[in-house]
């Protein structure tokens, strides 16, 4: 369904619209409840039930304690604190991390980061459809591992990984297992005890929460270092006064997202597959990410002959929001680094498309990309002057 001005949204990967229940929700406290948590009195009290019942909510959903939930300012802190955090408390029992090549880049830098201050870091390559294999995690597993954090799925390509059978080598090492879930939060089952993990992140407006909200779930005996120091807010362990709206409009969303899956993935996976098969009949285009282990709403192709930003510039005068991995800096189009850990090669890998659905796409949406995006890979390929060789 196009949007009020007349767009048709295709990139609920990157962001999603503010789910007008989540609204409701949470304007009482911009305005009547605006009292700070840690007040004593009548207003201060409102505020701290409040966040007591947002973080009851969230804990019911990833199956765990409240006391193991911390709201944080949104997925890439959440991220950092369990990854800076876990590494600092166990820097004296070890300084090895392992992650995977295809990680967002608040986990790739700030292990990047890290090596700079002595820790090692491996980097995991995946297989050609994006997935970890579960032999490397363990064959990468030293006495000086003191954490692995592997995503729950890709952001750019979809595919799903093997946390419980990564988190199955890890526990019983008392290796940490952190997973960022920022991208699956709306999408898959968080239950943190099916998954073996000891931490967990997402990001509220990926599932159509506020911005600028993100969780973290941190398993009961998880140590970390606090990033942000100050006040004893989230028992000491990010300090600042909580944003009580958005904390509950995170927990609303969260509810709304998981009581609503099946029935809304069901509805997603049918337009994806439909949107896939219309896209693999262009000529040279190819499927990326994991053909079955995908999330229920992505679409991801590399097209051969063109470069992404252009599609995507042509998308937009059509009305239509995408994605690609692929990104123009001083005017050369770089590879996005998750189809490089593929294997793909420049003809392919500069065509990068990413269509993500959401609760607005309809099948008029996507038969109106289908039925627009092979005069414009046509036309992209005749300015390109690069032929189709397979």
């Amino acid at each position: 369904m196009p949007l009020p001005d007349g767009t048709i949204y295709l990139d609920h990967a990157a962001t999603t619209p503010v789910d007008p229940r989540v609204v409701d929700a949470m304007l009482p406290y911009f305005t009547t409840q605006f009292g700070n948590p840690g007040g004593v009195y009548a207003l201060g009290r409102h505020a701290a039930a409040a966040l007591d019942d947002a973080r009851e909510t969230v804990a019911r959903i990833l199956n765990c304690r409240p006391t193991e939930v911390v709201f944080t300012g949104g997925g890439s802190e959440a991220d950092n604190l369990a990854i800076r955090g876990i590494a600092a408390s166990q820097r004296k029992r070890g300084n090895h991390i392992i992650t995977s090549s295809i990680e967002h880049h608040a986990v790739l830098h700030t292990c990047q980061a890290l090596e700079d201050e002595g820790y090692r870091v491996t980097y995991l390559p995946v297989d050609a459809t994006g997935r970890v294999r579960v032999a490397d995690v363990e064959a990468a597993l030293t006495d000086t591992t003191i954490l692995v954090t592997i995503m729950l799925a890709n952001n750019e390509i979809g595919t799903i990984q093997p946390i419980a059978e990564i988190g199955a080598l890890c526990r019983p090492r008392r290796i940490a297992l952190h997973t960022d879930a920022v991208q699956a939060g709306g999408a898959l089952d968080l239950d943190v005890t099916r998954l073996k993990v000891d931490a967990l992140s997402l990001a509220a407006h990926k599932f159509y929460g506020p911005k600028g909200v993100g969780i973290l779930y941190l398993r009961t005996g998880t140590r970390i270092t606090p990033e942000i120091t100050g006040g004893s807010q989230e028992r000491n362990r990010r300090a600042g006064t909580e944003n009580v709206a958005g904390i509950v409009g995170a927990a609303t969303a969260l509810a709304l997202a998981q009581a609503e899956r099946d029935a809304e993935n069901a509805r997603l996976i049918a337009l994806r597959d439909h949107i896939i098969a219309g896209l693999l009949q262009i000529d040279g285009t190819r499927l990326t990410g994991h053909p079955t282990e995908r999330l229920p709403n992505s679409a991801s192709i590399v097209i051969q002959g063109i470069e992404g930003e252009s599609l995507l510039l042509n998308l937009d005068v059509a009305g239509i929001a995408a994605a690609s991995g692929s990104a123009c800096t001083s005017a050369i189009v770089d590879p996005s680094h998750v189809l490089v850990a593929l294997g793909l090669d420049d003809t392919w890998n500069r065509g990068h498309l990413r269509l993500t659905l959401g609760h607005s796409t309809t099948q008029a949406d996507i038969d109106s990309v289908l039925a627009q995006l092979p005069a414009m890979i046509t036309a992209l390929r005749q300015l390109n002057s690069r032929p189709v060789t397979a």
